[in-house]
């Protein structure tokens, strides 16, 4: 695995954002992965939006997502890893979301590049590599 996508990577690729969709046609499936906090932060987005033909169209977007990429499992490693990026920040004054931490926790603990829109909390993590594949660059 090389890459593993933040939550707002998997927000664009459900817009269509070209340089997401783009890039993601380019790599092979095998060298991509989404961590659970991901999906979670996904299904929250859709599940708090009220019924409507946008919340399905975003579901039904959901579920091909989900078929589609494999998943970066949280393993001991990026319990290790999740609990060294609290403690760096913390020491720092620099803290960010636990979600936002345990994400980037699962590209360190796999040896992968994020790929995230959210460098200023995600450049604050030590020793992170970082890519941001969305057109709005």
């Amino acid at each position: 695995m090389k890459y593993i996508l933040d939550t707002n990577t998997l927000s664009e690729f459900m817009r269509g954002d070209l340089g997401v969709l783009d890039k993601l046609r380019t790599i092979s499936r095998a060298d991509v992965a989404i961590p659970q906090p991901v999906l979670a932060e996904i299904s929250y987005g859709i599940n708090r939006l009220p019924n409507s033909k946008r919340r399905e169209l975003l579901r039904e977007k959901f579920d091909v997502l989900r078929l589609e990429f494999p998943r970066a499992h949280w393993s001991d490693e990026v319990s290790e890893s999740y609990g060294s990026i609290k403690a760096a920040l913390e020491k720092k004054g620099g803290r960010i979301e636990d979600f936002d931490a345990a994400i980037a926790a699962h590209a360190l603990a796999y040896g992968a590049v994020l790929v995230s829109a959210n460098r200023d909390h995600m450049n604050r993590v030590p020793g992170i590599l970082i890519e941001d594949w969305s057109s709005k660059r």
